[in-house]
């Protein structure tokens, strides 16, 4: 059994072998820019997600004559800082990914021949 800090890596996908020995092709640099593209908005939202749960969890803890609600608005607010946690770990951890693995294409407009 793994230890737990493993585990939590494990579910977090932080330990991904990423490396490509060859030279990069214009398809290669476009999927790669799409990839840059979708992590970002992956980031956004969950920004956007903790967000919507910290106008909810202080509209709950406010809210007066419905019973105690204020522990559910307490468990958004823990939510939406774990949520902001993952989202930005996700985030830099696979843009680290992607900068150890991009390389710009290079200028072939000159000759190699000689």
């Amino acid at each position: 059994m793994l230890p737990r800090s493993d585990r939590l890596r494990e579910l977090l996908r932080l330990k991904r072998p990423f490396s490509h020995p060859d030279r990069l092709i214009l398809r290669d640099h476009l999927a790669l820019e799409r990839t840059r593209l979708a992590n970002e908005r992956t980031f956004m939202a969950y920004i956007r997600s903790a967000l919507y749960l910290v106008i909810g969890g202080l509209a709950l803890i406010q809210l007066e004559g419905h019973g105690d609600l204020a522990w559910v608005g307490a468990t958004a607010l823990a939510l939406s800082a774990i949520f902001t946690a993952i989202g930005i770990v996700r985030f830099f951890t696979l843009r680290k990914q992607l900068d150890s693995y991009y390389l710009p294409l290079e200028d072939h407009t000159g000759d190699e021949a000689g």
